[in-house]
């Protein structure tokens, strides 16, 4: 359900800003429009939708407008044209009251160089947005309790910020930011400070967060991996315009123009790439119900000399091989029951990197399965490599 929508949002800085959007829309630059009218773009033409508890990233190179355009949704930036509608009801049109109760209760933001008030404990930094609403003495000091245990930080409360180490600044801040129990989280490169370690660290501790809480979050970066790995979808900016759009996955696949595709040839993409992008369908699927006979002749019909085993719902149950088949059929056996192997499975979310290790092991094609266990479709080692390659299609 789309919580926010931008629709043709200008930034223009300058005097008398709105003279550049005719040359915008008539297709000029902001490398001309600065020459020639002395005029900074900051953000052409954008429009975007941002889902209900969605994870949503903008990320472009230094001067994209990533960052601008983050700051025309709690308006710290007046855009110059356009809308950003939020349940439906544009905040550009708001009141001076109606936008600080969106900066107080809707929005709430962490920023890059954590900005704690050093002469504040670890504690009040966090109760620092709910004092300036007016919130009681014990229930603030409850709330920062519970959000700096959330965050992993119990134990730190009465602590300085000059005692913390930055990701542990870092911590605080969103602390601090989700005291206020904001509907939308907008984070300006959050964690490009911190060190790569800390940094990963910082990742895996908000994705976690997002899944607990299940905010909505706009999250600003311009390191295409950190954008990769975080976002369920992904705006890709350049020059103020949005170029692109997409899932992670749906960029690496199918990119854009030429801009996006240079921008993503050194990605990891087994980081990227799912299972349900590789995945075929087997030619043959044995039941559990047939016998060995019937089993070896469709297996030598396809030529296959392993085959995924299910029952009559389409339940996974295993694998099999055909000379084990094979042995059943001369013992006279008429089930192929003690022939069936146990596999290690992936679902369709599944990560390449994350198959990796099991596909190298396994004697098997890895059978990707649903919620419920349904087959729905096997990996070869040659799938993976054509993943990791970009030669999936």
């Amino acid at each position: 359900m789309s919580l926010i929508e931008v629709k043709n949002l200008y930034k223009v800085f300058g005097s008398k800003p709105k003279r550049a959007i005719p040359a915008l829309e008539a297709g000029k630059g902001k490398d001309e429009i600065l020459k020639k009218m002395k005029l900074s773009v900051g953000v052409n033409n954008a429009s975007l939708t941002v889902n209900k508890g969605e994870f949503f990233v903008i990320m472009g190179l230094s001067g994209s407008g990533k960052s601008t355009l983050l700051r025309c949704f709690n308006r710290i930036h007046q855009p110059t044209a356009g809308q950003i509608l939020v349940d439906g009801k544009d905040i550009l049109k708001v009141n001076e009251d109606e936008l600080r109760e969106y900066r107080r209760h809707f929005f709430s933001m962490v920023f890059q160089h954590f900005a704690l008030l050093p002469h504040r404990t670890v504690r009040e930094n966090v109760e620092y947005g709910l004092k300036i609403q007016g919130e009681e003495e014990s229930s603030m000091k409850n709330k920062a309790y519970e959000m700096l245990d959330l965050v992993g930080l119990k134990g730190y409360e009465e602590k300085m910020p000059d005692e913390l180490s930055g990701g542990m600044k870092q911590r605080v801040g969103l602390a601090r930011a989700l005291a206020n129990e904001p509907e939308v989280l907008l984070m300006d490169e959050a964690f490009s400070a911190l060190d790569p370690l800390i940094r990963k660290e910082m990742q895996d501790e908000l994705l976690n967060l997002q899944s607990t809480l299940q905010k909505t979050i706009i999250f600003i970066t311009h390191d295409l991996d950190e954008a990769l790995y975080l976002g369920d979808r992904i705006a890709i900016m350049k020059d103020g315009e949005i170029v692109q759009t997409d899932t992670p996955e749906q960029i690496l696949k199918n990119p854009a123009d030429d801009y996006v595709r240079e921008f993503i040839q050194d990605v990891n993409r087994a980081r990227v790439i799912t299972a349900s992008s590789i995945m075929r369908k087997p030619k043959y699927v044995a039941k559990l119900s047939a016998g060995p006979k019937t089993v070896i002749r469709e297996m030598d019909k396809v030529d296959y000399t392993i085959a995924c085993v299910t029952d009559k719902n389409r339940v996974f149950k295993g694998y099999i091989n055909l000379e084990d088949i094979a042995k059943l059929a001369k013992q006279g056996e008429d089930s192929i029951l003690p022939a069936i192997k146990q596999a290690s499975t992936v679902t369709p979310d599944t990560l390449i990197d994350d198959m990796l290790a099991d596909s190298i092991r396994a004697s098997y094609q890895l059978p990707v399965l649903d919620e419920q266990e349904h087959l729905l479709g096997i990996i070869s080692k040659s799938s993976i490599l054509a993943g990791i390659l970009g030669e999936e299609h």
